[in-house]
């Protein structure tokens, strides 16, 4: 993802149930470009979503995890 200016970022994953997996972001970062490594290794293969929050953007999106 990229950030115009520097903002306080949460990236969370969802199972379907709406129950929170995992907390892959929580910190204030400074602009730019940034990518994370997300090892779900632990979760089962299915339908999740993630919801990234950068000041007051939001995006919620889903994710296909296949084992």
């Amino acid at each position: 993802y990229e950030l115009p200016e520097g903002a306080h970022v949460r990236l969370e994953i969802f199972n379907t149930l709406g129950e929170r997996v995992a907390i892959l972001v929580d910190e204030i970062q400074t602009g730019g470009f940034k990518s994370v490594q997300f090892s779900p290794s632990h979760l089962p293969s299915g339908l999740y979503v993630y919801r990234l929050q950068a000041g007051s953007y939001s995006q919620t999106r889903k994710l296909l995890f296949l084992k």
